[in-house]
């Protein structure tokens, strides 16, 4: 495994002057560098990929890419331990969760695989030998902007329906994960029979690369995952070339806990999709809505259950919750638990705890009350081990309150009743409504959002059409 993570241009790993330090969150230890990018090796990518798709057969061949897909699928899987640890090391997420991740990233590469051969046109007679034909083509040159949360299964999660759909990629991974980006793309190094240029990645320089790959008029489609003040900035540098955008964005998630639910069953869920991947997760719990008459035994109940989280480094044996990915974002939520205790009623206060983990940006989980949906506390992604509790009277104050908000990713509603559970799905105003679950995420169900939380969808069948277009065809013929 190479100690510096490089780029990848046209099948060849290119090096760069400068490099960036790569860090574990958990203690500061250096875990490699990453070769620091520019717009000059962003259009070099680019012209690759376009060139590539251009002049091979890639984008008329579904069979290879299928085959690709298997291919990367199997490498990334044999890697499958050595990857995880690193991906711990990195991202400082807990061993557990990176390996899931991992797996999820080979499934999702052989469900895609499979679809690669499914793209399906359709052909129909609008009149007497008036033939339509209406094709599917890849898009062209795709640009798949990493975050650093889930820098595996995000990276598959837009590359592999892009390459099934015949379009070839530039990738810019996040700037604190760029040696696990560098193994990912070592996976598609070894694979014989891939054309150069067909997948390509850049690492950052501040906001150079990720400017250069939104304003470029030979990038035909962004698939971005991240905050919604940067997607809103994406769209923007986007608009003189008007580029499809895919766009996976914020979430603030509630669940909401009806008086007739099993509380050990929601208390589990609430506590482990809270505190997945230190709550850095755009679809991990973030409010906590319950009936006002258990508003005091749900507090009590979520309230033991955080203060036993075992935090630690995330190859510990029983680790539940590691750092937050550095120390920037551990100040930042520092400040927010601070912002809690003056403006609501703070529960249970986080903080970063001393002694051997005194070195790493940890910060154990809080949990604040307030009623007031529209206040900044409930409106903002907090990014962090930090839930509200809120109360409702009944089905429709739910409801509201549960929608008062400008996402609109994820939700989950725990209830014994049925009908109420399927009024709830439909009334709720988000991608993804879990019923007595949270975090279910598949490969073959769409994930995306409402409102300010996204454009499109992504994972299932779906996810091809970012990377789609629909052309017609028209012929008369004689009769």
């Amino acid at each position: 495994m190479s100690e510096i993570a490089k780029h990848y241009i046209a099948g060849e790993w290119v090096t760069s002057a400068g490099t960036t330090d790569s860090l574990d969150p958990a203690n500061g230890a250096l875990v490699g560098r990453g070769a620091i990018g520019s717009a000059t090796l962003a259009e070099q990518a680019i012209s690759a990929a376009r060139a590539t798709f251009e002049t091979s057969s890639w984008a008329s061949d579904p069979r290879l890419r299928a085959k690709v897909l298997l291919d990367f699928a199997d490498r990334l899987q044999s890697r499958h331990d050595e990857l995880a640890r690193l991906l711990v090391q990195e991202n400082g997420k807990v061993l557990p969760q990176a390996k899931g991740e991992i797996a999820a990233g080979f499934g999702e590469a052989r469900y895609y695989a499979g679809l690669a051969r499914n793209v399906f046109g359709r052909t129909t007679e609008t009149g007497p030998g008036k033939i339509s034909m209406l094709t599917r083509e890849p898009a062209g040159v795709v640009a798949v902007i990493v975050p650093w949360n889930a820098p595996v299964t995000l990276f598959v999660r837009s590359v592999a329906p892009a390459l099934a759909a015949g379009c070839t990629v530039v990738v810019k991974p996040a700037p604190q994960t760029p040696l696990i980006n560098a193994e990912i793309m070592r996976c598609f190094h070894e694979i014989p029979g891939l054309p150069p240029g067909v997948i390509n990645s850049v690492n950052e320089n501040g906001i150079e690369v990720g400017q250069a790959l939104a304003t470029h008029e030979d990038v035909d489609v962004i698939s971005f995952t991240g905050s919604s003040a940067t997607g809103k900035v994406m769209m923007r540098a986007a608009s003189d070339t008007l580029k499809h955008l895919s766009l996976e964005l914020g979430g603030k998630a509630p669940a909401v806990v009806f008086e007739d639910a099993d509380l050990d069953l929601a208390t589990f869920e609430i506590r482990r999709a809270s505190i997945v991947l230190t709550g850095q997760m755009c679809t991990a719990i973030s409010r906590v809505l319950v009936h006002s008459s258990l508003a005091e035994e749900m507090t009590q109940r979520l309230q033991a259950a955080y203060a036993s989280v075992k935090i630690g480094h995330g190859l510990d044996a029983g680790t539940e919750m590691g750092p937050l990915i550095d120390a920037q974002n551990q100040k930042r939520v520092l400040g927010i638990i601070d912002r809690a205790a003056d403006e609501a009623d703070l529960i249970l206060r986080g903080h970063a705890p001393g002694g051997d983990l005194s070195a790493g940006a940890f910060v154990t989980p809080s949990i604040f009350r307030i009623d007031d949906a529209a206040h900044p506390l409930v409106q903002e992604e907090l990014f962090g081990p930090i839930i509200s509790i809120e109360t409702f009277e009944d089905e429709a104050e739910a409801i509201a309150k549960s929608n008062a908000t400008r996402y609109g990713l994820a939700s989950s509603v725990y209830t014994r009743d049925l009908y109420r559970a399927m009024r709830l799905g439909r009334k709720l105003k988000f991608g993804t409504v879990w019923l007595n679950s949270h975090n279910r995420l598949l490969a073959e169900a769409e994930t995306g959002g409402y409102r300010q939380s996204g454009i499109g969808r992504l994972h299932g069948v779906e996810a091809l059409n970012d990377f789609l277009e629909t052309k017609h065809v028209y012929m008369e013929v004689e009769t």
